[in-house]
């Protein structure tokens, strides 16, 4: 029983996404935060689900190393998490511990891995208490951030986005902004406001900059050339809370896409 429970819930973590994608639900089961923060050297980290459903509500949670479509039995990841599988009564929580296994991760910078949370609801029951078929059901998946922090980084993860160096280009019609991440500490974005001549060109769809790496993000909107310009950033912290800052925006004019 538990083997085939697991296959099957293996499936269902492929089929998630598709399938949300083409409708909408409402998980029952909420996770406690939006990304996790594992510091080498400690022995376990630990995150909260809870049901704030009505019903009983099955989970299955793995570690993936950014393959977002691999079946949770193939990744190879350096985390084990338990209890992989749970079931969260209504109004109940379940913690999850997280534990690292020792493989070697750079130790002069984050590493960054993804944890899943797969929840599959019960199965209706029509009037005569067997399973109604025509019912559609589907799974929910949530994938959150996991950093692996190494001890004795250089600088802290919250000066990490007041570091970060910015170019405005244009790529053909549009602008968009490079930012380089000389930190040894991943910055993800909410949004970035660029700002020239009283006009604003916008990035609002997420973003993040891994150590050592430049990232570019197309902007919406058009600013004028040649003038002054900053960038309004809303960096996320490891809270989930919004830090925001200005820096300047140096401009490197007109490049082929």
């Amino acid at each position: 029983m538990k083997k085939n429970t697991l296959s099957w819930l293996g499936k269902a973590s492929l089929l998630a996404m598709v399938l949300a994608a083409g409708f909408h639900a409402n998980a029952s089961v909420v996770i406690s935060g939006t990304r996790v923060i594992y510091n080498a050297g400690e022995r376990e980290s630990t995150l909260k689900l809870s049901n704030k459903g009505k019903e009983p509500a099955l989970t299955q949670v793995w570690v993936d190393n950014g393959e977002a479509n691999a079946a949770p039995t193939t990744v190879k990841v350096p985390f084990t998490v338990t209890p992989p599988v749970t079931r969260i009564d209504p109004d109940k929580a379940q913690t999850l511990r997280i534990f690292y296994t020792g493989e070697p991760l750079a130790k002069d910078k984050e590493s960054v891995f993804w944890l899943n949370v797969l929840e599959v609801p019960p199965k209706p029951v029509a009037d005569a208490g067997q399973p109604d078929p025509n019912y559609l059901q589907f799974a929910i998946r949530s994938r959150i951030k996991l950093f692996f922090r190494p001890q004795g980084l250089k600088g802290t993860a919250e000066g990490a986005p007041g570091q970060l160096e910015w170019q405005l280009l244009k790529t053909g019609a549009t602008w968009a902004i490079d930012v380089r991440n000389p930190t040894a500490y991943h910055v993800s974005f909410a949004n970035l406001d660029a700002v020239a001549g009283g006009k604003h060109a916008v990035f609002d769809e997420g973003g993040m900059v891994a150590p050592g790496e430049t990232q570019r993000f197309p902007l919406k909107g058009d600013i004028p050339a040649g003038v002054d310009a900053k960038v309004h950033y809303r960096a996320i912290n490891d809270y989930g809370g919004i830090s925001e800052g200005d820096a300047p925006l140096t401009q490197a004019g007109t490049i082929a896409k």
